[in-house]
């Protein structure tokens, strides 16, 4: 049995590899049983499937990235302001950090779409979302509904994916003027641009404006 354990887990983490370097359509099976030294039935054993080991490749990619840059830094007793910044800071490591592979699968994955990560993408993020929606209401106030609440989500974390992805090594999104900050100043930035934008919707809220 452990020796089972250990050949799954080799070819989980040479599929991670490959499906981050490569993409889904131009890793093969040939490639990811070299690589973990084990032959193509203990793959199909343990995963049955090239698609669902894609799946649970992206799945421990996720995993890792969590447990590397916790969003739970900041402890929650500290206040919401303290709390989103926090998320946003964790959120600018994990993207920029060159061992995480999570983000450099869902690159290759735009470039060529499959749809196999969409379901998998939709379960690990949601707790991320619920987490940083709660903070968000909490900054909105009582009247905020659902729909402010999502587009202060949208619009903060859309700052730290434009920025971010940039940094990684490899980017294929255009380059920007470099910005001369390290990560921590540029996701201070980005939090202290986002609450102003929270202040002012949640005043245009509580005036009926919004």
């Amino acid at each position: 049995m452990e020796k089972n354990n250990d050949t799954k887990q080799r070819v989980l983490e040479s599929a991670m590899e490959l499906f981050a370097s490569k993409g889904y359509a131009e890793t093969s099976l040939t490639d990811i049983s070299a690589r973990a030294g084990a032959n193509k039935a203990a793959i199909n054993y343990h995963f049955q499937s090239k698609e669902n080991l894609y799946v649970e490749a992206w799945r421990l990619a996720f995993e890792r990235s969590l447990a590397a840059h916790p969003l739970d830094g900041v402890a929650d007793s500290a206040s919401a302001e303290d709390r989103l910044r926090g998320h946003v800071l964790a959120m600018a490591r994990r993207i920029t950090d060159p061992e995480t592979r999570e983000f450099d699968m869902i690159e290759k994955e735009h470039a060529n779409p499959t749809g196999l990560l969409a379901e998998i993408m939709r379960k690990s993020i949601r707790p991320v979302q619920k987490r940083l929606g709660g903070i968000l209401q909490e900054l909105l106030g009582d009247q905020a509904q659902p729909t402010h609440v999502l587009l202060c989500m949208v619009s903060t974390m859309s700052q730290c994916i434009h920025i971010f992805l940039q940094e990684r090594p490899g980017s294929r999104i255009a380059p920007r003027p470099p910005l001369g900050l390290d990560i921590e100043s540029i996701a201070d930035h980005i939090a202290t641009f986002s609450l102003a934008g929270i202040r002012d919707m949640r005043r245009r809220i509580e005036e009926g404006e919004a």
